[in-house]
């Protein structure tokens, strides 16, 4: 086994590993969110918030489409899914006003921030749980972003990509796509990424395994180098 696939096994095993070690912290964190209790302390109608956090979580829908031609079906459901999260998050949050109805809102209930910051303008905070899902996210991000880059440079080329970051999965992007996915629900679990976020994850599967069958067909060399390389990790 290379040594960067133990180096990434033993990084997946510390993310398994931390929310079990601090369980309470997020049990504590899923609780006030599923039950509305956060409603008294989240942000409102910061649409200009909205608007930023959707075009640039958009944008990277751009470097998956790189490999394959874009399914704009694909593009919609992901799409919704940000302008609804990101709606919910600083613009009106229904599915926590909705949860609130059935549930009494206590604020002492809330647990504390251990990440606070402004983002255009607006002062943010991050509980533990939240900012576990961060760094889940910026994780994502970088798969993503090296992964283009690497395609970028070999299609230059006109070479099939099997080094670099692709040496360690065959999909690091979808990986990445999925790592924001997973990162969001953690840090924002409410009913719009408890729904959205398994049908999102599936269907990305799906397509890593459409574009694995696309590849087969014009580069018989990739049956050996699926031996080789793990699927995702």
């Amino acid at each position: 086994m290379k040594i960067s696939r133990i180096f990434a096994l033993l990084i997946l095993a510390a993310f398994v590993i931390f929310p079990i070690i601090y369980w309470q912290e997020f049990y504590h964190h899923f609780e006030v969110y599923f039950s509305g209790n956060i409603i008294n302390h989240i942000i409102t109608k910061e649409w200009k918030v909205v608007v930023i956090s959707i075009v640039l979580f958009l944008l990277f829908l751009i470097p998956l489409s790189y490999r394959r031609k874009a399914n704009w079906l694909e593009y919609g459901l992901v799409g919704a899914f940000f302008v609804s999260l990101f709606i919910e998050m600083y613009g009106i949050p229904l599915t926590i006003l909705f949860a609130a109805k059935y549930f009494y809102p206590d604020p002492s209930m809330l647990p504390p921030n251990v990440v606070t910051f402004n983002f255009a303008g607006v002062d943010m905070g991050m509980d533990l749980a939240m900012a576990y899902g961060a760094i889940i996210m910026a994780i994502g991000m970088i798969l993503i972003i090296v992964g283009w880059i690497t395609l970028y440079l070999a299609a230059k080329k006109g070479e099939f990509v099997n080094t670099g970051i692709y040496a360690i999965s065959r999909h690091p992007q979808y990986l990445g796509f999925i790592l924001i996915i997973v990162g969001w629900f953690f840090g924002w679990p409410t009913l719009i990424t408890l729904i959205f976020s398994p049908i999102l994850i599936y269907k990305y599967v799906k397509v890593c395994l459409t574009e694995e069958k696309e590849i087969t067909k014009t580069n018989p060399s990739y049956k050996e180098y699926k031996k080789q390389v793990p699927f995702f990790i």
